[in-house]
């Protein structure tokens, strides 16, 4: 699903971005450029985002 529309970013891409390393929404911005206009996109940016973390996370206390 689109997320920024302004910039044709993807969800996927979000997730992607995400699972190479960024864990901010500034880094989000820098490499995709995703709430850099507009900023319609930030809240659900910042819920992909925070969701994924919590997932990773999740996965790194399975693990250890």
């Amino acid at each position: 699903m689109y997320v920024c529309i302004c910039h044709g970013v993807t969800d996927n891409e979000i997730v992607e971005s995400i699972d190479n390393g960024a864990q901010t929404i500034k880094e989000l911005t820098a490499e995709l450029k995703v709430g850099s206009q507009c900023g319609k996109c930030c809240q659900c940016t910042k819920k992909i985002l925070n969701n994924k973390l919590l997932q990773i996370a999740e996965a790194q206390a399975d693990v250890a």
